[in-house]
C-alpha cells in the first residue's frame, strides 16, 4: 500500500496534468456534492424582467430566457449529470466485470455464445442503441442511467475476459483449485481483485463518455426533462439563440461538459500511470 501510495505521488508530481485533472475532480465533485446548497440563486426560480442578460457581476453567467441564472443551474446541473455517470458506469463495471470474467474462466460455449451476444451489440450504433433503451423504458434519469449502462457493457466483458483468459492458467490459481478453493471463490478471491485496477483505468474513461451520452440524450429530448438543470438541456436551450448573439446561454453549460469529459480522460491517463508505470509517457 505504501508503495502504491509512493508511486502515485510519483505520477502527479511528474506529470502535471494530472495534477490538473485531480484539482478539476475535486471542483466537480465540490460542486456535485455541495453547489446546491451555495449557489447565488435559486436554479428553478424565474424572472422575465431579467431574461437574456449577459454574463455581469450580479449574474456571472448571465441569464436564460426565463430569467433564471446560469452559473447556479451550471453548478447544480454538476449533481445530476455525475450521478448519471457514475452510476451507469458502477452498474456495466459491475455486471460486465462478472460476465467477462466467467467466460474468460469457463471457456467453451458460454465464451463463444457471451462473444457473439457483445459483437451484437457492438455492432450497433452505442448512440442509436441507447436511445432505443430509452425510448423503450421511458423517458426519466433511470432510463438514462440503464440506457448509459447497456452501451458500456460491451467494454467491460471483453477486457475481463481477456484479463481473466490469461490469468486463469497461473501459479496462484492452480494452487488454489487445488487447495479446494471452487471456481466460483477463485473467480471472486483470486481473479476479480487481481483484474479490478485495470477495469477501474477503463472506467475513468467509460466516465467521460457516460456524460456525454446523458447530455447528448438530454439535448435530444430523451434524457432529463425540463426545468430541471442540466447541462444537456442547456446546451439545447441556448443552442436556438446563438445566431442572435446570446452565446453564453450554451457557452457556459457547453464548456462545463467540455471540462467533465476532459478531466476523467485525463484522470483515466494518470491511473493508467499509477496501475501500469510501462505505459508512462
Amino acid at each position: 500500500m505504501r508503495e502504491r501510495l509512493a508511486l502515485a505521488r510519483y505520477v502527479l508530481t511528474e506529470n502535471p496534468v494530472n495534477l490538473a485533472a485531480l484539482l478539476l475532480l475535486a471542483i466537480l465533485l465540490f460542486s456535485a456534492l455541495l453547489g446546491p446548497a451555495l449557489v447565488p440563486y435559486d436554479p428553478l426560480a424565474t424572472n422575465t424582467a431579467i431574461a437574456l442578460n449577459p454574463p455581469s457581476a450580479a449574474h456571472w453567467f448571465g441569464t436564460d430566457q426565463l430569467g433564471r441564472d446560469i452559473f447556479s443551474r451550471v453548478v447544480v446541473a454538476t449533481r445530476i449529470d455525475l450521478a448519471i455517470a457514475f452510476g451507469a458506469v458502477l452498474l456495466s463495471l459491475s455486471i460486465g466485470a462478472m460476465i467477462g470474467a466467467a467466460m474468460g474462466y469457463f471457456g467453451g460455449m458460454l465464451d463463444r455464445v457471451g462473444g457473439r451476444i457483445v459483437d451484437v451489440l457492438m455492432a450497433f450504433p452505442l448512440f442509436a442503441l441507447a436511445m432505443g433503451v430509452v425510448a423503450a423504458l421511458g423517458n426519466s434519469v433511470s432510463s438514462v442511467v440503464y440506457a448509459t449502462a447497456v452501451i458500456n457493457l460491451p467494454f467491460y466483458v471483453r477486457l475481463a475476459r481477456a484479463e481473466v483468459s490469461v490469468r486463469r492458467g497461473l501459479g496462484y490459481v492452480e494452487a488454489a483449485r487445488i487447495g479446494g478453493s471452487s471456481n466460483l471463490r477463485i473467480l471472486r478471491v483470486f481473479l476479480l481483485p487481481n483484474i479490478l485496477p485495470t477495469l477501474v483505468v477503463q472506467a475513468s474513461v467509460n466516465l467521460g463518455w457516460a456524460v456525454l451520452n446523458a447530455a447528448g440524450l438530454s439535448f435530444i429530448g430523451l434524457g432529463v426533462r425540463a426545468p430541471t438543470p442540466e447541462w444537456g438541456i442547456m446546451v439545447a436551450e441556448g443552442a436556438q439563440f446563438i445566431l442572435s448573439g446570446r452565446w453564453w446561454l450554451a457557452a457556459f453549460p457547453g464548456a462545463a461538459l467540455m471540462l467533465a469529459v476532459f478531466c476523467f480522460n485525463l484522470l483515466g491517463d494518470g491511473l493508467r500511470d499509477i496501475v501500469d508505470p510501462r505505459s508512462r509517457t
